[in-house]
């Protein structure tokens, strides 16, 4: 028990929860000799495999992950999300996440929440005890609340985010030297706001596991050049847990859980220019630059990752299927997409999911028709250019996947089952007795 619970005389639980990014559950339990602090989270605790969300990419993972209901209820769908009745796109960002947050919860209980790094947090709210944004944030300046936790975070060299575009780069070097210094800060910071010991929640995000994963998992997987500098980065990850894990006083249960898995990718499969040469889709220029530029004839046309829209009349702006043809125009989609083969003879798409499967809520007035969920080494990109090919090759190496991702937690209590992310929420309210109704998610708690 830590200083401040003798000081304000509550011995009240606590949790710590530890993201990381992107983490397989299959890298750290197949290699538990590599990473024994993981190892002894799950064999004093509790770990195993979860499933993700459809789509699992990190921009709708996270509000999902961090509120326990499906992106028809946050209103974030992915990276890019469509304005309602116009073809406008917009990058959504904290505001826009419309579901009630874990730590806004645990606030009005009226205990305190520290929130580092979260993605799709940007404003930082200041109903919360502290919050530096993650992802998508413009810049440390404008991250953090209140002003003493920028200044601090300013004496580690901390930043939001690894550099991606070092990425690119043939040489990995550099890269990999910038992601062992982000990922140095993040510790650094998440220790120095641990060891204060006056929140309740602490909500810490390591985004950077997913960004090395994107540039060197396939160097992993297959043996390639760069798999012991991967292996030493989860290495310093792995220590970092345990060393976070050390600093908690005893009244803390600690979480540690990626957002969604990750394998090798082979593949970046470009659909828009899919759905042109299969007729679904047609521009009203030879140049198309945005979304604007579909023609009056399109039937659909896509979103990064694996969402599609059907043209539809009253909802589109130029929609071009009548809603009496709108279930046989989604069908005939879906089946082409589940027909499509890769240069390698493999089917592209896994399963394909229907909005009315996967989407509940006030916002599912811009949710995709149909969701892919793709086959491993197959990275759905969308995109507008008209002279792109279908399959292409770039500088990323790993792909997101929705099986494979990752949940410790330190108590032997929990029992993980069939677990997705809607799950964590109800479980962290849990374990601080933070009272909820049952049906106010779309998980339960796992304990």
């Amino acid at each position: 028990m830590g200083l401040f619970d003798r000081l304000r005389g509550d011995d009240a639980p606590r949790v710590a929860f530890i993201g990381v990014d992107g983490v397989p559950y299959s890298l750290l339990s197949e290699n538990e000799e590599l990473f024994p602090n993981f190892a002894a989270i799950a064999d004093e605790g509790t770990a195993g495999e979860i499933s993700s969300i459809v789509p699992p990419e990190s921009s709708a993972c996270w509000p999902s992950l961090t509120t326990g209901v499906n992106p028809g209820e946050t209103g974030v769908y992915g990276f890019q999300d469509r304005e309602v009745g116009t073809y406008d796109t917009y990058v959504p960002m904290g505001r826009e996440v419309q579901a009630d947050r874990v730590w806004d919860r645990v606030q009005e209980d009226g205990r305190q929440a520290t929130v580092m790094n979260v993605p799709v947090t940007f404003p930082p709210q200041r109903n919360v005890q502290r919050m530096v944004s993650g992802f998508l944030s413009p810049g440390l300046e404008k991250a953090a609340y209140p002003d003493d936790v920028r200044d601090y975070l300013e004496t580690l060299d901390y930043r939001i985010d690894v550099n991606p575009k070092l990425g690119h780069q043939e040489d990995k070097s550099e890269f990999i030297e910038d992601a062992h210094a982000t990922v140095d800060a993040r510790f650094e910071a998440f220790k120095h706001y641990i060891e204060e010991d006056d929140w309740d929640l602490f909500f810490g995000v390591f985004m950077t596991t997913d960004r090395v994963n994107h540039f060197l998992f396939k160097d992993y997987e297959r043996d390639g050049e760069y798999k012991e500098e991967f292996i030493e980065f989860y290495q310093k990850v792995d220590d970092y847990i345990g060393r976070l894990r050390d600093a908690l006083p005893e009244d803390v249960t600690m979480i540690v859980a990626s957002d969604h898995g990750f394998t090798s990718l082979d593949y970046e499969v470009h659909f828009n220019e899919w759905l042109r040469e299969e007729g679904w889709l047609s521009f009203k220029t030879d140049d198309p630059e945005e979304l604007g530029d579909i023609a009056d004839d399109t039937k659909a046309y896509s979103f990064i990752p694996g969402r599609f829209y059907i043209n539809l009349e009253g909802r589109e702006p130029r929609g071009s299927v009548p809603e009496e043809d709108y279930d046989e125009v989604r069908d005939q989609l879906k089946a082409d997409l589940e027909a499509l083969e890769g240069p390698d003879g493999n089917k592209v798409v896994e399963r394909v999911v229907e909005k009315e499967e996967a989407f509940r809520g006030d916002h599912d007035d811009i949710a995709p028709d149909l969701v892919a969920i793709p086959n491993k080494g197959f990275d759905l990109k969308s995109g507008f250019k008209a002279d792109s090919d279908i399959f292409t090759s770039g500088p990323r190496n790993g792909m997101h996947s929705f099986d494979n991702t990752s949940l410790y937690i330190d108590t032997p209590e929990a029992t993980i089952g069939d677990a997705d992310l809607f799950d964590i929420t109800p479980t962290i309210l849990d374990l601080l007795e933070v009272d909820y109704g049952r049906g106010e998610f779309d998980g339960a708690s796992l304990l």
